[in-house]
């Protein structure tokens, strides 16, 4: 099914599977009861229900992860069902190690005993993966808006979980139409932001952007004035100007200024908006104290469900920026 919410419904035949990205589930009543006990954890089993606990270890010799439920009792994920990969090769250690410190969710597929007798829970992240790749995913097409979770940053982009732990990446030029230097301009890690399907590749690779989600430069401008003062974000400063962020999708260019310095609050003064040639032209009032990270939620402009083409430039304007969803 498509949608702009968190949750992924699937028809499974046992049951509507739901898929959020890992962090989601750890709170749920239906989560914390299906830990409680043995009885508990064996009747989840049975259902095939997916559970997230936090995994505490991994166990580097054998590659194992090791989760623990409140009751005491824990559980271990096999290496070999740590992470499913779509194209079918091993998974590296890294992404196995990784997880530690985090919440993780997984079937239990059956139990066994430990060293001492106690009844461990063998569980499998791969199958809820799986699940996830192969059901609601495969419905998802590029354009489709969707919801995810930043789970780190990379000076190449933002990698996000958009379900079940599988990972997508945003490059950080289609973060927006204002560049930033570094994802961290605009994003923490566990941030839940809106993007948008950018392209899927033959490997399973799911790449995101959300620059079409900040509003077309008109809609931006229309915010701005000429003869008014207003508050902005030193973006980069070049031998020719100081490009100033008013707003996630919209920039304007200050002349030379030897106290601009990039990631600055400042004071600009709006000379002219030029809607033909795309440009504001500025003027330097101050520089302050360094920027907070600008919101990493792009929710003012766009709410649909699906996007097929999305043109940034004003009609008439020389310069063409726009994106055509379901192109090579």
């Amino acid at each position: 099914m498509r949608g702009n919410t968190m949750e992924e419904t699937v028809g499974t035949g046992r049951a509507a599977e739901h898929f959020v990205p890992e962090g989601e589930l750890s709170d749920t009543l239906e989560n914390r009861a299906a830990l409680q006990n043995a009885d508990t954890l064996t009747e989840a089993m049975e259902e095939g229900m997916i559970l997230e606990a936090p995994c505490v270890l991994c166990d580097c010799a054998a590659m194992e992860l090791r989760v623990e439920f409140p009751s005491g009792m824990r559980g271990v994920i096999p290496r070999d069902e740590a992470v499913f990969m779509p194209d079918g090769s091993e998974p590296r250690d890294i992404a196995v190690i990784t997880r530690v410190g985090k919440p993780v969710q997984f079937r239990i597929t059956g139990f066994r005993r430990g060293s001492r007798g106690e009844r461990i829970a063998v569980c499998s992240r791969r199958s809820v993966q799986r699940s996830f790749c192969q059901s609601a995913l495969a419905e998802r097409m590029p354009g489709d808006v969707i919801r995810a979770r930043v789970t780190h940053l990379e000076p190449f982009g933002v990698f996000c979980d958009i379900g079940a732990g599988v990972p997508a990446l945003l490059p950080v030029d289609r973060i927006s139409v204002s560049r930033v230097s570094h994802p961290a301009d605009r994003f923490r890690v566990g941030d839940t932001i809106r993007a948008v399907i950018l392209s899927k590749t033959e490997e399973g690779r799911v790449y995101l952007t959300c620059r079409e989600l900040w509003g077309t430069w008109e809609e931006n401008a229309a915010f701005f004035y000429p003869g008014t003062t207003v508050r902005g974000i030193i973006r980069s400063v070049e031998e020719y100007g100081v490009f100033v962020e008013l707003a996630p999708n919209l920039a304007g260019l200050a002349e030379p200024a030897p106290e601009a310095v990039p990631g600055r609050r400042c004071s600009v003064y709006i000379k002219s908006i030029l809607p033909d040639r795309m440009k504001i032209k500025l003027a330097l009032v101050d520089v302050g104290e360094e920027a907070p990270i600008a919101p990493g939620n792009p929710a003012l402009f766009q709410t649909e469900e699906h996007m097929t083409r999305w043109r940034y430039s004003p009609e008439g304007c020389r310069k063409l920026v726009e994106t055509v969803f379901g192109e090579a």
